[in-house]
């Protein structure tokens, strides 16, 4: 131990050492460009005011004096060059400006031979201006010196031989070779990391852009290549091994095929952008692809000011709020200046979680309330309605796993119908102003459990708006991204145990939308609802399962990785019904939502399906709720009869 303190000081000696060695080096290099000026300006030029002997050793010693005593005293010299920014310049200027005053100054109070004004303004300027040129060649010389290139070796060489130490650092060979797409203000940024800090693991080999005003300069110091000019082969000579996408307004399509291209010719992938899921704003970073860019399209912006408005100084119960979707929706809403936010959920862990998030960001300034409650329990939740009076209630709770639904109808009939109408009353007894619940693509056409009961829960709501207060609206949308029920999670756990990956069927699409979507919708349909509507969204083109698995495996870099097909689950279809054909659906302000026509039911049908369900239930038997499910819900198909169709 003792020899390893002695070692760390000795070193600690030697970098000191080495420190005034170099500052001492660099007062020396100033003083000789101070020569060469001197001599140009007050011994070899004579002009009008030419000066004796005497007077050039008197304005020599005077302005020595003024310009040394300045940067001593602005601590010029304390500064580590190598690593300087704008701000040593900006002092190096500040000072010789000072030393310019006092040069002035004293020259016209002592008793000394007189030089023209000009003369002593260019001795200074001349003499700043070959400072500055000093230190930006040192500069440039430490940090481009340890490239492989015949320029690198001759900076090295200079560098060693005026200085005495060695380029930035010899490990480029160690650090990883990228080219950046992009050599616009983000790549730029992206390529100056290096240039800061030499601590990075990458150093920045070639850009490539399209824009013709770029493309065959440098920034830099690097190169900037068209698409056309970055060949494999040329990649290869600038021993290129990893690509970084830097354009984060890159269209879907065009980022689809760079990456599919350089992905098949072994390159590993980066992004240098904001996180694209759970995070707003933040610093940009270096980070792998995430998965939802794997689909390649780009995210709907659905939430505007309007909704923003809306929800301002409103008191809101958000049923599943510790759920995916339910804390994102309590993530939106915290942003928009509620009186009061409530998250009720039976699940303790997920509420806290997000109590502890939102804390952490807003503090005192957002009133946020947790109560732990089942919406199938009717009087606990008529407390919460007592206690709070909430305006406006989103209803994100529910059983959504189709597997698992299918053999748990009994329960999932239970929370999803049951617990929808308990809020559906308790919103008319408390005089809610408005209720919002969460629906899915499943609900179109259903062909299990889970999307029938979202199904009736919709008709629920539907025939609420024609004879209550309350307005009522339901949302739709697709498969969610990064949600606790979704794809991802598992197709991540199987290729982290080496595979295989299990699709039920290879022919299976679905729509996807990331969770800040999906929320956004929610909270943005409610807004504007008038009442009764069943809101709708284009998400665009459905994605195959196989590709995302495929896409999944060759980001993960794991070689090998098998993909199985198991077979459809029970309850399951090759495909989602299209969420939107807009020739049958009513436009809103949003170009992305639509709204589905649909005829509501009346108060009395609605609870004689109610009471249909309720005794199939009391009988406990899952098979004798399934059917009763079928009886109540006209589209509810069975699984084989849709799926046939396009076998």
């Amino acid at each position: 131990m003792n020899r390893a303190n002695d070692n760390n000081i000795n070193l600690s000696r030697t970098k000191l050492s080495s420190t005034s060695n170099i500052r001492w080096l660099l007062i020396g290099y100033d003083l000789i460009m101070y020569a060469v000026v001197a001599a140009i300006l007050l011994l070899l030029y004579g002009g009008i005011d030419k000066l004796s002997t005497i007077g050039i050793l008197q304005q020599v010693c005077l302005s020595v004096l003024c310009i040394f005593v300045a940067r001593l005293i602005g601590k010029v010299y304390v500064q580590v060059w190598r690593y300087g920014g704008i701000q040593c310049y900006i002092r190096l200027l500040f000072t010789d400006f000072i030393a310019f005053v006092a040069y002035l100054c004293l020259e016209l109070l002592l008793p000394i031979q007189k030089i023209t004004f000009a003369r002593m303004l260019s001795i200074v300027s001349l003499n700043l201006l070959g400072a500055l040129a000093l230190r930006m060649m040192y500069r440039y010389a430490y940090k481009c010196g340890n490239r492989e290139t015949t320029k690198g070796k001759i900076l090295s060489a200079l560098l060693h031989m005026f200085s005495g130490i060695e380029a930035e650092n010899k490990k480029e060979v160690q650090k990883i070779k990228v080219a950046i797409i992009g050599a616009g203000r983000v790549g730029v940024s992206l390529a100056e990391e290096p240039i800061n800090n030499e601590e990075t693991a990458y150093i920045p080999r070639c850009f490539i852009d399209i824009s013709k005003e770029k493309v065959g300069r440098e920034i830099h110091g690097i190169p900037v290549w068209s698409e056309n000019e970055a060949t494999f082969n040329r990649l290869g000579e600038f021993e290129v091994q990893e690509i970084i996408f830097a354009i984060p307004s890159m269209d879907a399509g065009k980022k689809k095929a760079l990456y599919e291209y350089y992905k098949d010719a072994g390159y590993k992938l980066k992004v240098y952008d904001y996180p694209t899921m759970y995070t707003a704003g933040g610093k940009r970073h270096l980070r792998e692809f995430d998965i939802e860019e794997l689909l390649f399209r780009k995210q709907l912006v659905v939430s505007d000011e309007r909704t923003n408005a809306y929800y301002k100084d409103k008191v809101v119960l958000i049923t599943g709020g510790g759920g995916s979707i339910g804390s994102e929706l309590c993530r939106q809403l915290a942003k928009m200046n509620p009186r009061k936010i409530i998250i009720l959920d039976i699940y303790e862990n997920g509420a806290y979680d997000v109590q502890q998030e939102l804390k952490i960001a807003y503090g005192d300034c957002l009133d946020l309330q947790i109560e732990i409650c089942s919406i199938t329990n009717r009087k606990a939740l008529e407390k919460v309605f007592e206690k709070y009076h909430p305006q406006i209630i989103i209803n994100a709770a529910a059983h959504k796993h189709v597997p698992l639904m299918e053999h748990n109808c009994v329960e999932a009939i239970y929370n999803n119908v049951f617990g929808t109408q308990n809020l559906v009353e308790l919103c008319e007894k408390f005089g809610t102003e408005r209720f919002m619940m969460v629906s899915t693509d499943k609900a179109v056409n259903p062909t299990n459990v889970m999307g029938a009961t979202k199904r009736m829960c919709e008709m629920i709501v539907q025939s609420a708006s024609t004879h209550g207060k309350v307005k009522y609206s339901a949302t739709r949308f697709g498969n969610v991204l990064g949600s606790a029920g979704s794809v991802i999670p598992l197709f991540k756990r199987q290729i982290a145990n080496g595979g295989p990956v299990t699709v039920t069927d290879k022919r299976i699409i679905r729509y996807f939308m990331t969770i800040p979507e999906a929320s956004q919708l929610v909270l943005q349909s409610g807004a504007i609802a008038n009442n009764g509507e069943l809101f709708v969204l284009d998400m665009g083109q459905p994605v195959k399962i196989i590709d995302l698995a495929e896409n999944m495996i060759r980001l993960s870099g794991v070689q090998g990785i098998e993909i199985v097909e198991t077979g459809l689950r029970p309850g399951e279809k090759l495909y989602e019904e299209l969420l939107v054909k807009t020739e049958e659906l009513d436009k809103t302000d949003n170009s992305m939502i639509f709204i589905e026509r649909d005829n509501a039911l009346s108060k009395e049908e609605i609870y004689k399906k109610i009471d249909v369900l309720r005794d199939a239930c009391n009988t406990g038997d899952d098979l004798i709720a399934k059917e009763a499910l079928r009886s109540v819900v006209p589209t509810f198909k069975r699984p084989e009869d849709v799926n046939k169709e396009i076998a």
